[in-house]
């Protein structure tokens, strides 16, 4: 790499910058900080404070007044010091690196901004919509029908007429509903497991248990002739 102290002479950074970022246009206008260089402690032809610029990459310009109309600027990538920029005369420096530009301005501003603007800042990813369970279906032994929707503790149990005529509702702050002819219905809790009981109360107390899931029939119990078959049957 070779710098240059010459105005409007195009210089190449040492290594890469730090890792590519959003595009950007920076500038620090210093014209304040360094109207006299005595405000900022400058000797006969010692640099005085620098300002510090955050260039478009992450990289930081440190920025010198090093005598009338002439700036100085050290790029540095953490504590690897990759250039020097040097403007006088009116002139201007630049410097490029690994899609990175920099220039020094005139009055010691600087600009930085990585090649393809806009287009070289990644798109950020879009969050996955949460997708609802669908409704589950159970026709149950007594005829009604049993719509179970929604999951991940907001399950809810629509229970209706085979007509289509809403009974009522049961969720887990409400797990059991007891209809007039004595049919029970309830959530039951199991583990992360989530079950939908239907009980006969007016047969014997018979009942069939549902994975909430999938609307599976995965037990019985207490079943009679006529009833859903396999008294004390598990799946």
């Amino acid at each position: 790499m070779r710098s240059t102290r010459r105005t409007h002479r195009r210089t190449t950074l040492r290594t890469a910058a730090v890792a590519v970022g959003a595009a950007a246009v920076l500038a620090v206008p210093v014209g304040s900080a360094f109207a006299d260089s005595s405000a900022v402690g400058m000797g006969a032809g010692a640099p005085g404070a620098p300002v510090i610029v955050r260039l478009a990459d992450g990289a930081v310009a440190k920025v010198y007044k090093t005598g009338p109309d002439r700036f100085e600027a050290d790029i540095y990538a953490g504590s690897t010091k990759l250039d020097t920029l040097v403007s006088q005369g009116g002139g201007v420096a630049y410097g490029r690196s690994d899609g990175l530009r920099v220039v020094l301005q005139p009055n010691g501003g600087v600009r930085s901004w990585m090649e393809g603007g806009e287009r070289s800042q990644p798109k950020p990813k879009p969050k996955p919509k949460a997708v609802a369970p669908a409704p589950v279906r159970v026709v149950m032994p007594d005829g009604r029908v049993a719509k179970l929707v929604g999951g991940a503790g907001g399950e809810r149990a629509v229970i209706s007429l085979p007509d289509g005529g809403v009974l009522g509702a049961i969720d887990l702050r409400r797990p059991s509903a007891l209809n007039d002819d004595g049919w029970t219905y309830e959530l039951v809790r199991d583990g992360e497991r989530v079950k939908f009981v239907v009980i006969d109360g007016s047969g014997g107390g018979s009942g069939w248990v549902y994975d909430f899931g999938s609307g599976k029939l995965i037990e019985t119990y207490g079943v009679g002739a006529g009833g859903v078959p396999g008294s004390g049957v598990r799946r």
